[in-house]
């Protein structure tokens, strides 16, 4: 079903980003990367994805606040690869401050590249997949995408309007073999949670399994990460067959968080 479709998926330089394009380039999707980090690590991450799964993979460096830079980012998936059949909006920023100090360059960057790429790339990418009635956007949301916390109102609010922005695709979209859907994770073992986790580990003077035990305690009842593989088949699942009747859907992956 998925072998030489192309999938576009933005932040999918490192994280759950290339977690995603991993498992979709094992599916034998061709693969458009996006991210920005050191040139000669992504290039060996490119080659390892065409290498392993004998697809064709191309990286783009836009800078996802800058609409100019996601027309040419879809132009050139779209004539490299001749039609984008998968998007996962997964690209995000965070920033940590009360509101009241929260600074506005702050809060207008995370507008633009948590969910203002998400209408620009969409709208770009959704005229294709009509013509092809063969369509899959998938929006990396979050658990705060359904429930708010403190200092961190650039990321609640975002992710909770992609949640908001799929059902309005999904509905635009319902009538032709076209859908769009949300995942919701908890807390995954990105780069940015393991920073985090590192420094809750010396201020607290803790092992790595008693942070982990810690951390978790407020969030997930699983008491572990959710795992990047799980959330990347997750996508893999929606994209596929067996996905064909979902769409509007915003679908926890949290480890129960959501539900206590």
């Amino acid at each position: 079903m998925l072998k030489g479709r192309c999938a576009l998926i933005t932040g999918s330089t490192q994280g759950l980003g290339y977690a995603m394009a991993e498992r979709l380039a094992a599916e034998r999707c061709h693969v458009v990367l996006n991210g920005l980090g050191d040139p000669a690590e992504i290039e060996s991450k490119r080659r390892l994805l065409e290498d392993s799964h004998g697809v064709r993979v191309l990286h783009h460096g836009a800078d996802l606040g800058v609409p100019d830079e996601i027309t040419d980012l879809v132009e050139t998936a779209e004539r490299t690869f001749e039609a984008i059949d998968i998007v996962i909006n997964n690209a995000v920023v965070r920033h940590f401050a009360p509101i009241e100090n929260f600074k506005v360059e702050d809060w207008d960057r995370a507008l633009a590249v948590n969910l203002s790429a998400a209408f620009h790339i969409t709208r770009l990418a959704l005229p294709g997949m009509r013509r092809r009635d063969f369509g899959r956007i998938v929006n990396i949301s979050s658990i705060f995408g359904q429930r708010g916390t403190v200092n961190r109102v650039d990321y609640v609010t975002t992710k909770t309007a992609l949640i908001g922005f799929t059902r309005a695709v999904a509905l635009e979209a319902a009538g032709q073999n076209i859908t769009c859907n949300a995942i919701c994770p908890g807390s995954s073992p990105t780069p940015a949670i393991e920073q985090r986790l590192a420094d809750f580990m010396v201020e607290k003077g803790l092992s790595h399994d008693a942070a982990v035990r810690a951390f978790m305690a407020s969030r997930q009842p699983s008491g572990r990460f959710v795992a990047m593989d799980g959330v990347a088949s997750l996508a893999a699942f929606l994209c596929g067959p067996g996905g064909r009747d979902i769409t509007g859907a915003a679908i926890p992956i949290d480890g129960g968080w959501s539900a206590n």
